[in-house]
């Protein structure tokens, strides 16, 4: 199991639009059902996203998240493209327009951070640690009072509720 951070490309304010923040929900839970991925816990943040988890199968972690990777930047630039609920979407595509052409790889957008930031769990209580980190996030961003409130995370999963992503509790 790993502890991960997926950020955006300069930590630009992408989640603020609940319509974003599902695009991400709804392909956590396909890679969930179609991509062996188990989540234990998650948080997502206006430019980052928190997992624990692994891949029921070996070596497919990284490959599953790429794909997570790609496919939600996809969506959500081709969103920022063509809707003009988003003021800054100029401004934002703008800036990750410059972050791609510095890149041989990129062919327009640079969306997504390179890397995981990937942190193995060796042991119960590092997963405690970063259990209580992740679901401290939006309380420590004075989003929500208590973690369980916060709706993009697992913290209410752990509560007893029902979250938004299937998580696999610990």
């Amino acid at each position: 199991m790993y502890f991960l951070t997926l950020t955006i490309e300069g930590w630009i304010d992408v989640f603020t639009r609940k319509e974003y923040k599902l695009d991400v929900v709804d392909s956590l839970n396909f890679c969930v059902e179609h991509k062996d991925l188990e989540i234990y816990a998650w948080c997502l943040m206006s430019n980052h996203l928190h997992l624990l988890c692994r891949s029921k199968e070996a070596f497919k972690l990284s490959n599953t998240l790429q794909d997570f990777k790609k496919f939600t930047a996809k969506k959500i630039l081709a969103s920022l493209e063509k809707e003009s609920i988003e003021s800054r979407s100029g401004w934002i595509l703008g800036f990750f327009r410059i972050r791609g052409e510095a890149q041989e790889r990129i062919t327009k957008y640079k969306f997504w951070k390179d890397g995981l930031h990937a942190i193995l769990i060796e042991s119960s209580a590092f997963f405690e640690q970063k259990l209580h980190y992740i679901h401290q996030n939006p309380v420590e961003a004075m989003i929500v009072e208590e973690s369980e409130d916060y709706i993009f995370s697992s913290a209410k999963d752990y509560a007893g509720k029902k979250g938004l992503v299937k998580v696999e509790l610990y």
